[in-house]
């Protein structure tokens, strides 16, 4: 089962123009990555290759901690 997330919703301040209201709410969606799952979900992905993607991912964010530790 896929999880539910829970809807953006954007309350207009009294006199804000639309315009910055679009801006926040493009700022809430990058954040919250709503885009990036959009195009991660609009293809079916094999298990395989969805496990290959999570272990390079794992991989650099491990290289990533040993390059800031300063851990050679």
């Amino acid at each position: 089962m896929r999880r539910q997330q829970p809807m953006i919703k954007v309350k207009p301040r009294p006199g804000e123009p639309v315009q910055q209201l679009m801006r926040r709410l493009k700022k809430l969606c990058e954040r919250e990555g709503v885009l990036r799952e959009m195009k991660r979900t609009a293809y079916y992905e094999k298990p395989s290759d969805r496990n290959r993607r999570n272990n390079r991912k794992s991989k650099r964010r491990l290289q990533k901690v040993a390059q800031t530790s300063g851990a050679y």
